[in-house]
Formats: structure tokens, C-alpha cells, sequence
């Protein structure tokens, strides 16, 4: 299940840490938020290398729809409420600003298939949300209208318009603004002490260091694993679907996002827990909605992504710990990694060069509200729900009832294995606790990977590691 953007974006191909270093900077993560991080650092003098576990954009931002906007859901009414007004519009200005970035970006030279377009929220069922949101975005100073005109195959009972939005090419911009870059991939960071970064081909030694890794490995200090969990989300592309004239996110419950890509519109949607299976095929969902308002259409590609949610819906972007001052941490960008990772480039490289940032202490990871607390409760439930049920969970099942096709939890020779029969019957074992934290994974039918309920870790059928914050395979 591969993203379209990885058909024509011709990956630069890169070398591996070939010994020790020393540097100024150490970024880890190749991803928008890394590439973009070190490019201002390098930019601000200073020498700084990216850290790649596997290649550039090989992570979320391969995966992603790419919409460029500060039109972040009902955010701003929330966050008016939440932060007052004066700290919201710091908020709304900074996103604004990073979409102003990435034009400005394509416009000097990076190719990218950028397209300005408006962007809207819209609902089928309510009204009043977003007369409101409307509202709070103007407040903010953001250009937004209500309307219930939109290019959508159905009726609305209304839409937020935000102009002077954007989408592009993700992967093609990731690797123009690589360009120049001291890149090292298939250089997974091991363990980070302090300055020091072990990987498999050598060490690093930096003066400063940032996680822009999509979910910190480091348990302790920091506790993002407490403070965070992961949703999956879920995009099909079909082609025979008309132009729509700019980019759609529904807020309703089930609400699906549209874009165009070229000659393909893709839908998404189908999102849920990482580690919670949806009811039914978010593939086969989408592509039905698809052919139910455009009969013509045809499948073309799916694929699907992951985000963190942090406690209070803002990342955490700045210092990643008090007891470790010169590391620093970009995550928690929900379905919004492309303004946020500009903008956490923006106020990472500002806070290591000694500058102000308005939105330091609005972003910043030790920040504390009751917001945040009361949804700390939830994750602190969730994940020892998982631990628990690693431990104390038997299974109904033995191997040799496990159907075809099927993937589950269960008893083999006494003991408790993850197994799946493919359809010719060929058995894969391995283990049922994740490697983070021990919690017992769950299976995901649509992508035949084991997923972790409570952190959001990632394995395939033979527990390789697909995604973090575990750092090894089962």
C-alpha cells in the first residue's frame, strides 16, 4: 500500500554515518519537521546533520495529504476559549505564516506541484459550528467566510472558507528543500545520552539535539509516552473524480477530507486509536463514498498514516525536558504535520539561536493545563489497560484454529504468540507484547501489521518495526 506521491518524486538517495562526528546540531528524523529544522540551523550557521533511520520521507510525510493550512478543524473557537484571544491569534498567525513560508519556498525554486487554493470546513448536519468558527478565525485575523456554495457532489448545510491556502507535492518538496543538506539515512539513532547519539555506524556528538522523529523514543525524562497517543488514518485515490476548487475537511463525526492530486482526487478518512481496529474496511469505506458520489470513479491507490494527539490538541514543540536543555522535540501534530513542522522549524532554530519566539511558551512541552489533565487521565487509562492485558489476558484460541487470513493472539505450545496464517497457509510468529513498554499488541486486518493500543508502535507479520516509539522489532 503505497502513497502516490512515491510514483514520481525521484528520491535523491543518500549514504550512511560511515564514523564518529562532531557537530553543532543533530536532528533526528528525516522527515518535513527534520529536513525543515536543519535547514534553518544550517541556514543560521551552524553545522548540522539529519539522522535517518530509514530514508528521507520514508516516515508520515510520504503518507500525508499534504494540505497546507492553518484551517486546522473547529480549532479556533476552542483555542480562543482555551488560551484566550491574544495567545490564539499567536497561534493562527504562526500557521498563517508557515503556509506564506512554503509559497514563498516553491516560488524561489523547489518544485513541488504547488497550487494555491481556499480551503474549507465543512459539515452535512450542523450549522452553528461553524458560523462560529467563522467567526473566531476573523477575530484572529485569519480570511475566512461562511458559505454553503462549495464544488462537493453533495449539499452542505455549511462550509468555513479560508482563502489563500495551499496544497503540494510533499515528497517532491521534502527532498528540494533537503538539497545541500548533511543527510545520513539508514543511520537509526540507538540511544541519546546527553550529547551523545549512538548509532549502528558511529557516534554523534552534538551540542544540540532534536527529536523531530514523529514520536520520541526517550521514555525518561520527557514521559511523551504518557502525554501522547496515536490515530491512524486512512486515504484512497481514485481517478474519473472531477477537480474540486480547493482542499475539504469534514467535522463531522465520519467526516471525510478531499483533495486534488493531479489528475486523482483523494479522500481520506476512516480514522481511528492506533491499536483499535475499525468495524469495518476504511479502504473499501472510502472507496465506496467515492463511487457513491462519483460513479465513474475508479480505484487507484490507499494508503494510510499516523498521527500523535497530545493532551490539550497543540504540539509540543521547544525543550524537551528541563533536565536536558539543549534537547529539543517537535511532535504531536495531529493531522496537521505540514504547518507544524514549519512551524516548529521556525521556533527550534529560534530558541537554539538565542532568539525570542511568541509562541515559546504557547507550544512549549511543559506546559500544563486542565485540559491537559483531564485527558491525561484517559491515556493513563488506556495504557494500563494494554499493560494489564499483556499480562494477564490468556487467549480463546490455539494455533491450529486460527483461520486463513487471519491474524490474532494465541496459544501455542502453552505459551502466548502473535500469529498469522496467510491464505496458503504459511504461519508467522512472533511476539505479542510490544517492544516499548511490554503492552500487548493487537492486530490490524487492513495492513497485516501488529499494532500497539496503548503507544501506538508498529510491527509487521514478522515483528519488524514499522513504527516508533519502539526502537526495535519483536
Amino acid at each position: 500500500m503505497e502513497s502516490l506521491w512515491r510514483w514520481d518524486a525521484a528520491a535523491p538517495g543518500g549514504r550512511s554515518l560511515g564514523g564518529d562526528l562532531t557537530v553543532d546540531a543533530a536532528v533526528i528524523g528525516g522527515g518535513m519537521a527534520g529536513v525543515l529544522t536543519a535547514r534553518a540551523l544550517a541556514g543560521a550557521g551552524l553545522h548540522t546533520v539529519i539522522l535517518e533511520a530509514r530514508t528521507l520521507g520514508s516516515g508520515q510525510t510520504g503518507n500525508t495529504t499534504a494540505k497546507i493550512t492553518a484551517q486546522h478543524g473547529l480549532i479556533y473557537t476552542r483555542l480562543i476559549r482555551q488560551l484566550g484571544e491574544s495567545r490564539a491569534r499567536l497561534y493562527a498567525q504562526a500557521n498563517q505564516e508557515a503556509v506564506e513560508e512554503y509559497r514563498r519556498l516553491a516560488r524561489s525554486g523547489i518544485r513541488c506541484d504547488f497550487m494555491d487554493c481556499p480551503a474549507y470546513l465543512y459539515s452535512r448536519s450542523r450549522e452553528l459550528p461553524l458560523v462560529r468558527e467563522d467567526v473566531a478565525c476573523r477575530a484572529l485575523g485569519l480570511e475566512t467566510a461562511f458559505t454553503v456554495t462549495t464544488t462537493l457532489p453533495f449539499p452542505v448545510k455549511g462550509a468555513v472558507r479560508m482563502e489563500r491556502q495551499a496544497m503540494l507535492h510533499p515528497l517532491k518538496f521534502l527532498y528540494g528543500a533537503a538539497q545541500g543538506l548533511e543527510v545520513y539515512e539508514h543511520t537509526p539513532v540507538l540511544t541519546a545520552e546527553e550529547a551523545r547519539l549512538t548509532t549502528p555506524r558511529g557516534r554523534v556528538t552534538a551540542r544540540y539535539v532534536v527529536f523531530a522523529c514523529h514520536y520520541p523514543f526517550v521514555n525518561f525524562p520527557g514521559l511523551y509516552f504518557a502525554r501522547m497517543h496515536q490515530e491512524r488514518s486512512y486515504v484512497a485515490a481514485v481517478s474519473g473524480a472531477p477537480q474540486l476548487d480547493g482542499i475539504y475537511y469534514g467535522v463531522d463525526p465520519g467526516g471525510l477530507s478531499f483533495r486534488n492530486a493531479g489528475a486523482y482526487l483523494l479522500v481520506g478518512g476512516g480514522g481511528h486509536p492506533t491499536g483499535k481496529g475499525a468495524e469495518r474496511s476504511p479502504y473499501d469505506m472510502l472507496e465506496a463514498q467515492a463511487r457513491s458520489f462519483w460513479p465513474q470513479a475508479v480505484p487507484a491507490a490507499r494508503w494510510s498514516a499516523q498521527d500523535c494527539v497530545t493532551l490539550d490538541g497543540l504540539p509540543y514543540i521547544g525543550v524537551f525536558s528541563p533536565s536536558r536543555p539543549h534537547w529539543y522535540v517537535a511532535t504531536g501534530f495531529q493531522k496537521w504535520g505540514m504547518t507544524a513542522s514549519m512551524v516548529a522549524a521556525d521556533l527550534i532554530s529560534a530558541q537554539i539561536t538565542g532568539q525570542e519566539h511568541p509562541l515559546s511558551s504557547v507550544l512549549s512541552p511543559r506546559r500544563f493545563s486542565w485540559t491537559a489533565a483531564r485527558s491525561l487521565a484517559g491515556e493513563s487509562g488506556r495504557a494500563a489497560k494494554g499493560l494489564l492485558r499483556g499480562w494477564l489476558w490468556r487467549p480463546g484460541m490455539f494455533l491450529d484454529q486460527l483461520p486463513a487470513g487471519q491474524g490474532a493472539v494465541v496459544t501455542w505450545h502453552g505459551k502466548k504468540v502473535a500469529a498469522y496464517r496467510e491464505p496458503d497457509g504459511q504461519v508467522h510468529l512472533t511476539s505479542p507484547r510490544c517492544a516499548h513498554l511490554g503492552c500487548q499488541l493487537n492486530w490490524n486486518p487492513e495492513e497485516h501489521t501488529w499494532d500497539c493500543p496503548c503507544h501506538g508502535s508498529r510491527f509487521d507479520c514478522d515483528g519488524n518495526l514499522i513504527d516508533n516509539p519502539a526502537q526495535t522489532g519483536l
